[in-house]
């Protein structure tokens, strides 16, 4: 990942300009080894750099968060895009949604799952699991 961020800075010493699949290859890269900051860092420096981040980047934020175990961060950067002109897509609700089960919001999952269908986005089996388990993990079985 620190290699990914080094690449991203150097683009511009070989006069090529960042783009948002380079940003968000770095905010993959940082995702997938837990530093949700250096991913959110990024996603917030991509409009200083005149570049629009998009729901593919913004997945990759919410990722990020995610596997860091930020499930209120997960779910405000959700919340965001529609603001910056972002559709929140599948991905986007999915990762969310998985943020609020890995620590029993059981209460937000539901809230993201009630919210997709007038998003019109479908839920789909990993944003019905990802809801049941949360119920679970948060004693609401019954």
């Amino acid at each position: 990942w620190l290699l990914a961020l080094d690449l991203l800075g150097a683009m511009p010493d070989v006069s090529v300009v960042p783009d948002k699949v380079g940003y968000s290859a770095a905010i993959s890269a940082c995702h997938k080894v837990g530093q949700w900051q250096f991913a959110l860092a990024l996603l917030g420096m991509m409009p200083e750099a005149t570049v629009v981040p998009d729901e593919i980047a913004y997945s990759a934020g919410i990722t990020a968060c995610e596997r860091g175990g930020q499930w209120q961060l997960a779910v405000a950067l959700l919340s965001l895009m529609p603001h910056a002109e972002v559709i929140p897509d599948e991905g986007a609700y999915n990762a969310a949604m998985c943020a609020c089960e890995k620590v029993g919001q059981w209460e937000s999952a539901l809230a993201l799952l009630s919210l997709m269908p007038h998003a019109l986005v479908a839920p789909n089996e990993i944003t019905c699991n990802a809801a049941i388990s949360a119920c679970e993990k948060g004693g609401q079985w019954q």
